[in-house]
């Protein structure tokens, strides 16, 4: 069963039972451990808010994703 939500401003479908560290390791492209960080060693670089606060790196494990939430994934970008 998939439940849909919005991901940065688009609507998307994922699986059920997926927390925020399932949708941030999809759209990175990078497996990422309990603790928020990659399993590779690779600078995430993202921040993620879910319905407008913000999920600290070390709760992406623990934060399910709900039907019709509001996720925000905002990634650093250096320069001026």
């Amino acid at each position: 069963m998939s439940i849909a939500l919005t991901v940065n401003g688009e609507r998307a479908e994922v699986p059920g039972g997926w927390t925020v560290r399932d949708l941030v390791a999809d759209r990175l492209g990078h497996e990422i451990g309990e603790d928020g960080l990659a399993l590779d060693g690779t600078a995430l670089g993202v921040a993620v808010a879910v319905d407008d606060a913000v999920v600290p790196r070390s709760r992406w494990a623990a934060r399910p994703l709900e039907a019709d939430a509001r996720c925000e994934l905002v990634t650093a970008v250096q320069g001026g």
